[in-house]
């Protein structure tokens, strides 16, 4: 991917080597155990988080500061602007506005607006302060864990939880959950699948738009981004954790489900074409 050469963003926020005290809550081991299962990409935390109590409870003790500048950080950035750029042209050609969302760097764990979250949930958007929370220790995982390395692959990570803020500003998260409100957990589950597989194709539009405005594409970055896709599709995590699949537990969609939803997405360049909602078979 080249990247080197792209416009940094200032809308990052490095709190990496700040100790975060946890707070005392309900749940023990079940609610470790839960955070756990929701290390995918694109999980909102606030299934786990809402039992928290308010930041303000909770002061920030810091730690040696590590280098803010270092490479992974940059290549966030530059992502991150690369996705600003790209989603304010989209949002200006429908004659509205695009809020740039802040992501936030962190190690081991982080407050926010959602509550108290540690690294094993994986990467995060928080619609109550329109941020991005990722602890850069997920991207070993990605490729060690997952085996899904590359760093078009952790470009889709950003793209994809940066697809979640475009959900929030158009207003797609709020009626989500007022539907799942209504739901029972199965049906509650399946609006889940069809907001991240939306979020997927939304990473799909950043991909093709940022490749025809800044030729920032490589030979093998799309299948690494597939891969990535692939590897962190709900199948084939609960086949690896527990050895067989229950599909009316999936909150993220399938393997197949996450790779064709990026790759219309990245085809077609076309928001209007990531409705997942309106599809009969997501």
């Amino acid at each position: 991917m080249r990247w080197q050469l792209g416009r940094r963003s200032t809308n990052v926020e490095d709190r990496r080597g700040m100790r975060v005290s946890a707070p005392v809550v309900g749940g023990g081991i079940g609610a470790l155990l839960l955070s756990l299962v929701v290390a995918l990409l694109g999980g909102d935390p606030r299934v786990i988080l809402e039992q928290n109590n308010s930041p303000s409870d909770r002061p920030a003790t810091e730690l040696p500061q590590t280098p803010a500048k270092d490479q992974m950080a940059d290549f966030v950035s530059v992502v991150l602007a690369d996705t600003e750029d790209t989603w304010s042209e989209i949002f200006q050609q429908s004659g509205e506005r695009y809020v740039d969302p802040k992501l936030v760097l962190y190690s081991d764990a982080v407050e926010s607006a959602c509550g108290f979250a540690r690294s094993a949930v994986g990467p995060f958007y928080c619609p109550q302060d329109q941020k991005v929370y990722i602890d850069l220790s997920f991207y070993r995982d990605l490729k060690n864990r997952y085996n899904a390395p590359g760093d078009f692959a952790q470009a889709y990570v950003i793209a994809h939880e940066v697809g979640h803020h475009v959900q929030n500003l158009l207003g797609i998260s709020d009626q989500v959950r007022s539907r799942q409100q209504r739901a029972d957990e199965v049906e509650a589950n399946q609006l889940s699948v069809r907001q991240e597989l939306q979020a997927d194709c939304f990473a799909g539009v950043w991909a093709n738009h940022a490749q025809r405005s800044r030729q920032i594409l490589e030979t093998g970055d799309v299948e690494e981004a597939l891969n990535a896709a692939s590897s962190i599709g709900d199948d084939r995590l609960q086949k690896q954790a527990r050895g067989y699949v229950v599909p009316e537990t999936f909150t993220h969609g399938s393997s197949a489900q996450r790779v064709r939803w990026f790759q219309r997405g990245i085809q077609s360049g076309d928001p209007q074409q990531c409705n997942t909602f309106k599809a009969a078979n997501p």
